[in-house]
């Protein structure tokens, strides 16, 4: 494995970390009042654009899934729509789940959205990016022994890092200390920030230390 890739790989997630913390600091630069506690919701979408901005950008930039095939640009075009309406449906689905694992079904309504849509940007939008609208390439990836390159094995990590950090951020929601960080959802919403900032920084520690392990085959 060469140490090379793994060398881009934490750069490219050390720019992703770099870049939810200039979410959290940046605005308050041009918005008055600007908190990621007191003004949460944007705070999310602030997020959610930069850190979906930048994956975009280092996924054009690096190539980690560059195929030999050259596509036209109608395949792009219909490609490119896929993704969307896969992001779409995920932050529906994400949405659906939450509401299942007890957030308020019509109370806070775009908070719970726009939670899914944190969640889908630190989880689906990497998919999508790396992966593109396939389904079976995405089962292959978080199947056991199912990735095939350092990139999905990342993938893999910050993903699962993701969710259970917003997982494990609900668990301050129902106790009775009256913080401001436990309204809904912002404790979620960290809990998954803080997740997938430690998926990024594990992932390529984790890979460089078991390199002599992993053998990635083409499937």
């Amino acid at each position: 494995m060469r140490e090379a890739e793994i060398r881009r790989l934490l750069a490219a997630n050390l720019l992703c970390a770099l870049s939810i913390v200039l979410a959290a600091v940046g605005p308050a630069f041009f918005l008055d009042g600007f908190s990621v506690l007191g003004t949460h919701l944007t705070w999310m979408c602030v997020c959610s654009v930069s850190v979906a901005t930048l994956n975009v950008i280092l996924h054009l930039v690096l190539k980690p899934s560059q195929s030999s095939r050259r596509s036209s640009f109608a395949h792009k075009i219909s490609r490119f729509l896929k993704c969307c309406i896969y992001f779409f449906m995920s932050c529906i689905l994400f949405h659906a789940i939450i509401v299942l694992y007890g957030a308020p079904l019509i109370e806070s309504v775009t908070e719970t959205f726009l939670f899914a849509v944190l969640l889908s940007t630190f989880t689906t939008l990497q998919c999508l990016c790396l992966l593109g609208p396939n389904i079976q390439a995405w089962i292959r990836v978080f199947s056991k022994n199912g990735a095939m390159s350092i990139w999905e094995s990342s993938l893999q990590i910050t993903s699962v890092c993701s969710i259970l950090g917003a997982w494990f951020g609900a668990f301050p929601i129902p106790l009775d200390w009256d913080r401001p960080w436990q309204v809904w959802p912002i404790s979620c919403s960290l809990g998954a920030t803080f997740g997938y900032m430690a998926g990024l920084i594990i992932a390529p520690l984790w890979i460089h230390w078991n390199r002599k392990q992993l053998t990635y085959k083409s499937r």
